[in-house]
């Protein structure tokens, strides 16, 4: 635009000089079409000639056109090639009275690909992208063709390539279809595919489309409906670890206590069936298993991890067949903290008990731990002072009460004890001892190992516990009480030679005997005798460690998946494996997030886990939810509204990206809405929160 100033106020002039020509001559335009739009959309006069620019005007649109063309300048400067569209969007950012730069804005360059660069091109998409480097959680809100999705994909993209996360998923709700996919023809992947065509097109501008397969098939970019997001599962009949014992899976309810990795309880938040999945058996070279679906979650370190100092989450199947490197497991599962269960009351000192057991089952005579075997233990025979255990007294035969004869006969407490715990005959660690505290199943532990078992040494290396017995339960029981204390135990099954005795540490041992290796974690010491506690500490006993052995098909079974609240996410299912349902290292996009309920924005946002940003985006105006639902997006504005590492960025019918008439359209359909809502609010009428006030299915963007 073109004029005069007011009457009464002094006309200025400005120069400009431009001393490189190329410079001028993209500052121009072809056929001056840029000059032409810069004299319409300002109020100075401009006279260009040569290499200078001469402004005529009041000081202040002055001063406004030459600020116009100093970050024009600086734009071709740093190697952009003019165009109208830039001269718009400068203009624009201008007179908002932003304290961003235009020229920053244009030229902040985010993914370059054969010769294509994505960036923001408004303020506020400049701000958007700020906002995702500045935060977790990131709520992009706008209209279409504002480039929420766009530059959020970039953005991921952008992570990947510079190793900060590990794998991006993409996700949109499938609402066109109600999540009910199964009525149209096709397999899975034709189903969903037109759902999610614009995820899988950004993806294409964004990297070498021969790429995108490899990384799709390894399980570094994940595309699907949220409605199969959630589908990191385990059958019903998994077990899980509670403060009360291992339950089953299927048996949880929302609000039920689990162990996370840390040995404490944490809340289940979520529960979600997943129906019939082909699910796979984990099985780690302990010996310890469980079954999950290809999509189940595993935290990970690998030995490049290892010297990096850092862990991954991968998917079952992204494991399966890779388990090995050479003669080496490839990946190591975390080792679950010392089980914290509640304390109870006992019948016999844990300790005492231990030493039982490990001196065989226990008949009509009450083991031989007497004076010898006492004196050894030290610290341990308090834990026999009022018992008078000895090699005459019998199970069923009394003892007089004050030591002397002609006392009175009293039945013998030891007697009492075992016969309350049903060990006469048999030997087992009563499930008291092993649903207790941690001292309680340490105490009997280290009553066994104490009778039974050495250290194993290796020179070089670090020394193992090696426990002996013939009983297979006891062998179990004994593998439990070392998994819940944060340690590992596997059976060893050496072969004789010649048809000569089994040897164990150069002592034979029976044909039927198992032998089991033991490693526990720093501060659970595994004996109490002084001479093999010296021993061990001598030489140390280790890291427990974990390596994925074998994943083997098991079958299609019923499926469930559930969420924890503990910090990252863990909790321990069977054998004491420690598994989790959240993504860590992950870049993850909610696209068209207007269409779904909040429960399900709940679950997507609770998946969040370490080293992750997610990034929802969705435009308020176009729900496509069932009468009366109520989007959670429009919900999940309110419920986090001033939380701390969460940010909503809005962006507006000027972040348009499109053609221009896309950003004028959404302006008069903006007038339209507020005049209806008017108009019924005038009548008594209340819009649904969360629908489109012009009424009906919005249309769908393609």
């Amino acid at each position: 635009m073109t004029g005069t100033p007011p009457p009464g106020q002094t006309r200025a002039q400005t120069r400009i000089t431009v001393p490189d020509p190329k410079i001028m001559v993209n500052l121009l335009g072809a056929g001056d079409e840029i000059l032409r739009l810069i004299e319409r959309s300002i109020t100075s006069d401009v006279h260009v000639r040569g290499n200078e620019i001469t402004l005529t005007g009041a000081p202040g649109d002055n001063a406004f056109a030459e600020r116009l063309f100093t970050e024009l300048l600086e734009l071709i400067e740093k190697g952009e090639t003019l165009t109208t569209d830039a001269v718009r969007r400068t203009l624009g950012m201008i007179e908002q009275g932003a304290t961003e730069r235009p020229a920053e804005v244009l030229t902040l360059n985010i993914l370059s690909r054969r010769g294509r660069t994505i960036r923001p091109k408004t303020l506020g998409q400049k701000r958007y992208v700020d906002a995702i480097d500045q935060n977790t959680i990131i709520f992009g809100i706008g209209p279409a063709g504002t480039g929420k999705t766009y530059l959020a994909m970039a953005k991921a993209v952008q992570a990947l390539q510079a190793k900060q996360v590990n794998r991006i998923i993409l996700t949109r709700p499938a609402v066109e279809a109600g999540e009910r996919l199964g009525f149209l023809p096709g397999t899975l992947s034709e189903k969903i595919d037109p759902y999610l065509r614009p995820l899988y097109d950004a993806l294409h501008d964004m990297l070498d489309p021969e790429s995108i397969p490899k990384l799709m098939a390894a399980g570094t970019i994940e595309v699907a409906p949220l409605a199969y997001m959630r589908g990191r599962a385990q059958p019903y009949d998994a077990r899980v670890l509670t403060p009360e014992g291992f339950k089953p899976f299927g048996s949880l309810r929302i609000g039920d206590l689990v162990i996370g990795s840390d040995g404490t309880p944490t809340p289940v938040i979520g529960i979600y069936p997943q129906g019939p999945k082909q699910v796979y058996r984990v099985t780690t070279q302990d010996g310890a298993s469980t079954v999950c679906c290809g999509e189940h979650l595993w935290t990970v370190v690998t030995p490049e991890d290892r010297r990096r100092g850092r862990r991954r989450t991968l998917e079952t199947r992204e494991m399966m067949g890779l388990e090995r490197q050479g003669p080496t497991h490839r990946y190591e599962l975390p080792v679950v903290a010392p089980v914290q269960l509640e304390p109870a009351e006992v019948p016999l000192d844990p300790y005492a008990l231990g030493l039982l057991l490990g001196n065989g089952a226990i008949s009509g005579r009450i083991p031989e731990v007497a004076t010898a075997d006492l004196a050894r233990v030290g610290a341990g025979a308090d834990a026999f002072a009022d018992l008078a255990l000895a090699g005459t007294s019998t199970v069923d035969g009394p003892r007089r009460g004050d030591g002397h004869r002609g006392g009175v006969l009293v039945a013998n407490p030891a007697t009492v004890a075992l016969r309350e715990l049903n060990l006469v005959g048999t030997v087992f660690v009563p499930e008291v001892y092993q649903r207790n505290s941690v001292d309680v199943r340490l105490a009997v532990l280290q009553g066994l190992l104490d009778t039974d078992a050495g250290s194993a040494r290796q020179v070089g290396r670090t020394c193992r516990v090696r426990f002996t017995t013939t009983s297979t339960r006891l062998r179990d029981d004994v593998v439990y009480l070392v998994q819940s204390l944060g340690g590992i135990a596997y059976q060893r099954a050496p072969e004789a030679e010649g048809g000569e005795p089994r040897l164990v540490d150069g002592r034979p041992v029976p044909s039927d005997a198992h032998v089991l290796d033991i490693r526990l974690p720093d501060g659970v010491p595994p004996f109490r005798l002084s001479q093999k506690r010296r021993l061990y500490e001598q030489h140390g006993g280790g890291r427990p460690r974990r390596f994925v052995d074998s994943i083997v098909p098991a079958g299609v079974q019923e499926t469930m998946c559930i969420q924890v609240a503990a910090e990252d996410s863990l909790y321990v299912t069977d054998d004491f494996l420690v598994t989790h349902n959240t993504l860590n290292d992950a870049f993850i996009i909610l696209d068209e997030a207007q269409n779904t309920t909040p429960e399900q924005m709940k679950m997507f946002l609770t998946r969040l886990g370490f080293g992750s940003k997610i990034v929802v985006t969705g435009d308020i105006t176009q729900v496509d939810l069932p009468g009366g639902t109520t989007s959670g997006l429009h919900a999940i504005q309110q419920i986090l509204a001033g939380v701390e590492d969460v940010h909503f960025a809005q962006l507006s019918s000027s972040d348009v990206v499109r053609h221009r008439l896309v950003s004028d359209i959404v302006d008069a359909y903006a007038r339209w809405d507020a005049e209806r809502e008017s108009q019924q609010q005038g009548q008594g009428v209340h819009a649904v929160p969360g629908r489109a006030a012009h009424g009906g299915r919005a249309g769908r963007r393609r």
